[in-house]
């Protein structure tokens, strides 16, 4: 029975071979793991809808088109024999000697070892922490011991030696034959960033306003009832589910800020798909909260609990990355504290958060240090004019400030 290439979704064409966890001549039972494969937008597993003994036809990191055959699956046949006790001695990679209890792909010691590298001292991002050849890629590779090279006896320098007259500014070109220096084929995750990022900036008149929000009463809030909370939904009660909620609340006043443009027209949405820019190993991913009016705070935090474990293992589904009306990017996470976040088109806005940091107010008259946040709001000029995003982000810090006129949904 051969296998192929599934159909992933309308705009994906090709993928990339990833690890193959069965190699030819294995037995595989049904729904074993097999390989998996990449795409610019999710990783697709692919499992043994049969048993029987197992034939590759393509190899690790290679590109191959939706319906190739990627092998085949023979019902009743021999499995490979060669790790039995009979097979002969055969020669172990100095690399891989420390490696008895490590998973690692099979083609990894080798490779290791010709790159001088020591697995046993890699990070998988592989299933249970299995070390994949692409981890080889991102690892740090050693650098080559230099020599001193014995410089000849030479006569006194000479007085422009002694003064020598500033040299030209070299130009910042780069040198591809350095031995430092590493070339990694882009993933097709990257690919397609560097491809939405680029389409931002040229497709879109982006502008971005600033402000920031006092979060003492929201933390003093969160601090309060978090133990509760936990107790009752068992999940943690994070800042996230706030800033999902004071959005929606926001969306529903300045519909604009929803929409996007549509050919020649503007399409408003009367409904609320948050996007959410989850950090991954392979890329940055944004998981939609589908209707997040009608969420719970406990049901929005446990979807983003969920979306975090899954994309940091390339587990989310293609419909769980498509569509959204509008994005929330934390860098605060990663210890920023402003930046300008990019739109996701065809989305018209998005909002980033930043860091926490406690910093001296006003507040009545008198200085009070506070732990203030900085919010920063992009957006399409061309469908959201200046006042209406000024006042989408001022109508948020007010939710944020008095998180308890949010609750009751005053």
């Amino acid at each position: 029975m051969e296998f192929k290439v599934p159909e992933i979704g309308e705009s994906i064409v090709a993928a990339i071979v990833g690890e193959w966890q069965k190699k030819t001549g294995d037995r595989v039972a049904v729904d074993d793991l097999l390989v998996e494969l990449e795409t610019d937008k999710i990783n697709i597993e692919i499992l043994a809808e049969t048993a029987g003994i197992l034939e590759t036809r393509a190899a690790e990191g290679d590109t191959v088109a939706i319906g190739a055959i990627l092998g085949r699956i023979e019902a009743g046949g021999v499995a490979n024999a060669a790790a039995t006790d009979a097979a002969p001695p055969t020669t172990v990679e100095p690399a891989a000697t420390a490696l008895t209890n490590k998973p690692l792909n099979p083609a990894v010691p080798k490779l290791a070892a010709g790159k001088g590298l020591d697995p046993a001292q890699l990070e998988g991002s592989g299933r249970d922490g299995r070390v994949l050849v692409d981890d080889l890629k991102s690892a740090p590779q050693p650098q080559p011991a230099t020599q001193a090279t014995p410089q000849p006896a030479t006569a006194a320098p000479r007085l422009a030696e002694v003064n020598p007259l500033p040299a030209a500014p070299a130009l910042s070109t780069p040198r591809k034959d350095d031995p430092r220096s590493r070339r990694v084929a882009m993933s097709p995750i990257r690919k397609k960033i560097a491809e939405q990022l680029l389409k931002a900036r040229q497709q879109t008149a982006m502008l971005t306003t600033f402000n920031e929000v006092d979060m003492k009463r929201l933390l003093d809030l969160r601090t309060k009832h978090k133990e509760s909370f936990a107790k009752k939904h068992e999940v943690k009660l994070g800042l996230m589910s706030f800033f999902v909620k004071a959005s929606v609340e926001a969306l529903k006043e300045f519909e604009a800020v929803n929409g996007q443009i549509d050919g020649a027209d503007i399409l408003y949405q009367d409904f609320y798909d948050i996007g959410i820019a989850v950090g991954g190993k392979r890329g940055l991913v944004v998981p939609i909260l589908r209707d997040a009016d009608s969420l719970s705070f406990a049901n929005i935090e446990k979807k983003i609990r969920d979306f975090g474990e899954r994309a940091g293992t390339g587990k989310l589904a293609l419909e769980e990355i498509q569509g959204g009306t509008f994005t929330i990017s934390n860098g605060g996470v990663y210890g920023s504290l402003l930046s300008t976040p990019i739109l996701n088109p065809p989305q018209s806005a998005v909002l980033g958060m930043h860091a926490i940091q406690d910093r001296p107010v006003v507040v009545k008259g008198e200085i009070h240090i506070r732990p203030m946040m900085n919010l920063a709001l992009s957006y399409d000029h061309r469908i959201i004019d200046g006042r209406e995003a000024v006042s989408f982000l001022k109508r948020i810090k007010v939710l944020l400030e008095d998180p308890e006129e949010m609750l009751l949904e005053m």
